[in-house]
């Protein structure tokens, strides 16, 4: 027999309303306490789709991300050109930065940074030599073939072949003024990025039709907050390293790789296991209480 402290207080916030069948309240308090539980699961089996994917069609799609993404450089440019030099002109041309990404996520194209919680989850519910060989084909693959495709349209647009050469000159004098910086702030500045992007893919599965807004308003804070994304500053610094701006040494040490540690520590290190962690501890609580 339960005693009338063992009984849920009515005024307790975590229970039903009164008005509702039993049936549904035990709809409720399921939904309740599985909803984060679904995402997971979501994110995992997206996850595991990718690692089974096939080196070609990884490598394809990877390469029409990396040509799709430089968009969010042409459109920054292209915004920044017709904007006066003044300081609240930046919140205007930045809206530029979300465009590719909005391209290349919403059409399910294999973007490296999306993969670092996406693609780490079901390797971190099943442990195994197997998983983490496919973790780092996956990886070096579609990392690769991004960059390839960045370089690709990067090459044009420094060869003046699809902008002008008053835009190679814009685009010039634009990256020259920006503050210069160090590995280990390129690195600190892409956790915060990798984050947001790991975001980006929790978040898509309840987005119900919102996708382009949650898209677009976490991309815009990265522009905004100069975050380090190693896939799109990698056309910024590849840019000025095919105009003799930038030597491959200084892009490589100063920013390709640490923004590419930065990305991991922010998508795997701190998303994906936060994420995978709180699910196997609401589990085992729940496992608990049956």
């Amino acid at each position: 027999m339960t005693s009338d402290q063992d009984q849920p207080s009515a005024d307790d916030p975590s229970v039903p309303d009164d008005a509702l069948s039993p049936d549904e309240a035990q709809d409720v308090l399921r939904r309740q306490a599985s909803s984060h539980m679904v995402v997971h699961e979501a994110v995992r089996l997206q996850g595991e789709e990718e690692l089974a994917r096939p080196v070609v069609a990884l490598l394809l799609s990877g390469l029409a991300a990396g040509l799709a993404i430089t968009i969010s450089f042409l459109a920054e440019l292209y915004l920044r050109m017709r904007l006066p030099d003044e300081r609240w002109a930046e919140l205007v041309y930045l809206l530029g930065y979300p465009v590719g990404y909005v391209i290349v996520i919403m059409g399910r194209l294999q973007l490296f940074t999306e993969s670092t919680v996406t693609a780490v989850l079901p390797v971190a519910a099943r442990p195994s030599i197997t998983g983490l060989a496919k973790l780092a084909r996956l990886w070096s693959v579609v990392l690769t073939a991004n960059l390839i495709g960045v370089l690709i349209v990067v090459a044009l647009m420094a060869g003046e072949v699809i902008i002008t050469h008053e835009q190679r000159l814009v685009a010039i004098d634009i990256l020259q003024k920006l503050p210069a910086q160090g590995a280990i702030k390129t690195l600190t500045l892409g956790i915060p990025a990798g984050f947001l992007m790991a975001s980006i893919a929790w978040l898509l599965p309840n987005a119900k039709g919102s996708e382009f807004w949650v898209i677009s308003l976490l991309t815009y804070v990265i522009a905004l907050g100069g975050f380090s994304h190693v896939v799109t500053g990698f056309s910024q610094t590849a840019f000025l390293w095919l105009n003799g701006l930038m030597t491959l040494t200084e892009m490589l040490r100063d920013f390709l790789l640490p923004a590419l540690v930065g990305n991991i520590i922010g998508g795997t290190g701190l998303f994906a296991v936060l994420a995978h962690g709180q699910m196997r501890g609401d589990s085992e609580a729940a496992e608990d209480k049956r």
